[in-house]
């Protein structure tokens, strides 16, 4: 056991979200996608797991170590509902409220219309498939750069 790692992140999920570079994209999904296809296809090439967790709370445990990439205007995205891009069902709420926590501020999903967002879902490094059962619980997070304390900020750069 590792100290200040949530226990929902299992060795290949760590080894993954590490091995991700800055700009790679995690699929974060629901019991209804096609996770095992997709996954085959991503690449990584194999499905990861966080079984029993809900979308929300898988997305809380990778989000504790894996930063959003702050130099694109939407590093959080998610499935919309087939013709109604505006409403936010309850675990969609509830993922972003994950979000923003994970990140100490506003970072608000930007929909991505269902048969895109599976083609996209095949270009990301990897998918994790949740326990999560309720629909539309499908979510991409774009990797960001954590720099080190002593290293040059962007600004700085410029």
């Amino acid at each position: 056991m590792l100290k200040n790692i949530d226990p929902l992140l299992n060795a290949d999920v760590l080894y993954a979200l590490c091995a991700m570079g800055h700009g790679d994209e995690v699929v974060i999904c629901d019991a209804n996608f096609p996770a095992d296809s997709v996954a085959r296809q991503t690449v990584l090439g194999k499905l990861l797991r966080i079984d029993g967790a809900s979308a929300p709370r898988a997305i809380r445990a990778v989000l504790s170590v894996l930063p959003l990439d702050s130099f694109v205007d939407h590093p959080a995205e998610r499935m919309e509902i087939v013709g109604d891009a505006t409403t936010l069902p309850a675990v969609q709420r509830e993922a972003q409220r994950e979000v923003d926590h994970a990140e100490g501020r506003a970072v608000p999903f930007a929909p991505v219309e269902r048969f895109a967002f599976y083609e996209r879902a095949k270009k990301a490094y990897c998918v994790i498939a949740t326990g999560e059962g309720r629909g539309y619980g499908c979510f991409i997070f774009k990797k960001g750069a954590e720099l080190a304390p002593d290293a040059p900020s962007a600004e700085a750069s410029q």
